[in-house]
Order: structure tokens, then C-alpha cells, then sequence
């Protein structure tokens, strides 16, 4: 039986939303709006629920969020907002909606759309903050949250590469803190493959190595589809 997936990627800085077939073909043009701010629960869940009614008809909707997501329950968005800790989206959305919902966090969904299944992968996503999934043969461990991590002289790695940094220090200082980014992670994961995405990776003009490369940041609506996989059960994102 064939599904129409509405997949929805929320990020610091905008919302895109697409509706899919389960082969990840488009049958809708992608939305993009600005995400509001302050970007409170209840804000957000309005402008999801308006974006939503202006879509066509759908199944059932994948949505990617910029918070640890535990069944349902956002754990955290520090670049939305403080009140998200502990918030039942996944409730609060399906009690309006009627529409069976998943929801996990934007990175994991990113890493589901990018990876081969094969090894260690490591998913970077470099936009406003900055995002990570990992998965160790397709399987994803979930709610990695690399950024809030230190990297360099008591800073994270969000402090060193998150929109706020690249706009103090410039593109060329902030590519030579990506190179050595990667370095560290690779000491750290000893990764097969390292992808990157998000919305600045498109300003990325250094020579990565040989296992690593830039994917597209589409990845993060087209990886919503996993969400509904049987390999990738509510339990992987829980």
C-alpha cells in the first residue's frame, strides 16, 4: 500500500515542508517560510498548523525538529526557543491535526535520507546550530547532540561553527575551523564516511578528504520517509 508522506523540516532560521511519494518522488513544490521568533511552543505550533492546511492531501506527516525527541516530547531547542524542553509536540500536533504523526530530531532525519547503510556514518548539519546523527550499519543512534559538546578552548562545537560564529569570524576562518573539525571527529568516531549538510554547507570551498562530502540539505525532508520504515521504528528515535 502507498503513502503520501508530508515531511517537514524545522530549523532556527526557516520551515520547509514537501509532500512525498514512498519512493521519495515529489508530487508537491516545496514550502519554505521564515520560522517565527520568538519561536515559542506555542507560535511554532501555529505557524506548523497553518503551513500544514495550505498543503494538499497527505497520509501521514514526518516532521524534523532542532531538539533531542524523545516519544514525541521535545527535550530542549536552544536555538528556538527555552520553553521546548519537555514539550508533547507529537500530541499536540496529532490532537489538531488527526493525522498520524512522527517526529524526531532534524539531524537524525537528515543522517536517514544521506547515508548508504554501510559502516560508520557520521551526519554533520551546519546551519544555525549545528546538527549530528550517527549510525552504525543503517542503524541510527539516536539524539547525538555533538554540538553542545566542547571542541576548542572550552568552546562547542556550535560555538565554533553555528550561524553566529561564521558571522564574527567570515567564511575563510570559518572553513579552516570546519577542516579541523572533521580531524577531531574523525579521531574521535574513526567514521567510514562523514556527510555534511545544512544550510551553510554551501559555503564550504575547501578540499575535504576523500570520505567526506557535502549532500543536499533536501536530505532533511527526504529523510522524514524513514521515519515510517519498518527498519527504522518509533523506537530508533525514541
Amino acid at each position: 500500500m502507498s503513502f503520501l508522506t508530508l515531511a517537514i523540516d524545522v530549523g532556527g532560521s526557516s520551515i520547509k515542508a514537501i509532500i512525498l511519494q514512498d519512493d521519495g518522488t515529489p508530487i508537491s513544490k516545496r514550502s519554505l517560510i521564515h520560522t517565527p521568533h520568538p519561536a515559542t511552543p506555542d507560535v511554532i505550533v501555529a505557524t506548523l498548523i497553518d503551513l500544514i492546511t495550505q498543503q494538499g492531501e497527505y497520509d501521514r506527516l514526518s516532521i524534523g525538529f532542532p531538539s533531542v525527541v524523545e516519544h514525541g516530547v521535545t527535550r530542549g531547542a536552544i536555538n528556538l526557543h527555552a520553553d521546548w524542553d519537555g514539550f508533547p509536540l507529537e500530541e499536540v500536533l496529532h490532537s489538531q491535526l488527526g493525522k498520524p504523526i512522527r517526529i524526531a530530531n532534524d539531524a537524525d532525519v537528515q543522517g536517514c535520507g544521506a547515508i548508504a547503510g554501510k559502516g560508520i556514518e557520521l551526519v554533520i548539519t551546519l546551519g544555525t546550530g549545528f546538527g549530528s546523527s550517527l549510525f552504525l550499519n543503517g542503524k541510527l543512534l539516536p539524539n547525538l547532540e555533538l554540538g553542545q559538546h566542547v571542541f576548542v578552548d572550552n568552546e562547542t562545537y556550535e560555538d565554533r561553527l553555528g550561524q553566529v560564529a561564521l558571522e564574527q569570524i567570515g567564511v575563510e576562518q570559518w572553513n579552516m575551523r570546519l577542516l579541523e573539525a572533521i580531524a577531531s571527529l574523525y579521531k574521535l568516531f574513526n567514521y567510514n564516511h562523514l556527510y555534511i549538510g545544512g544550510g551553510n554547507s554551501r559555503l564550504i570551498y575547501v578540499n575535504l578528504p576523500t570520505n567526506v562530502m557535502i549532500v543536499s540539505n533536501d536530505l532533511g525532508l527526504i529523510g522524514g520517509l524513514a521515519l515510517w520504515k519498518s527498519g527504522y521504528s518509533k523506537a530508533n528515535f525514541a
